[in-house]
């Protein structure tokens, strides 16, 4: 195509130019570049987030089986998980999978009612509300 043919259209107003068509498509192309990796990213630090069960603003709490905080030492409560559950592990139990290694396997389903519980403000809702996004 001669160079004048590739600038008809230009002056009219009915189509672009070769060269705009080129040059969006090249900034397109850097867009799908730049952007892929960044969500990559941020599906894996999804997974890798952690939920404290129960956050530190309820210290000393136990976990009843419905997931609401109780007094330490209430009947059929459970102590508070050892250590915060990964994004990860919080998928499994919400799913109805197997507990997590090192987690009570009497108090998982506690600890899943509790993270579904979780509300905005609270130690661990940005993880859960992450986990519930689709991909």
């Amino acid at each position: 195509m001669s160079e004048r043919e590739s600038e008809i259209g230009e002056e009219d107003g009915q189509r672009p130019s070769r060269r705009v068509v080129l040059a969006l498509g090249a900034a397109a192309a850097s867009t799908v570049v730049t952007i892929r990796p960044a969500l990559a990213q941020t599906a894996g630090s999804v997974l890798n987030c952690e939920i404290p069960v129960p956050g530190p603003q309820a210290g000393g709490s136990y976990i009843a089986a419905d997931g609401s905080l109780v007094p330490a030492g209430t009947a059929g409560a459970f102590a508070p998980a050892p250590r915060p559950i990964t994004g990860e592990e919080a998928k499994v139990l919400l799913a109805g999978g197997p507990t997590p290694p090192g987690l009570n396997a009497e108090a998982s389903q506690a600890y899943a009612n509790y993270i579904r519980r979780l509300q905005a403000g609270m130690s661990g809702f940005t993880c859960y509300a992450s986990l519930q996004m689709p991909r």
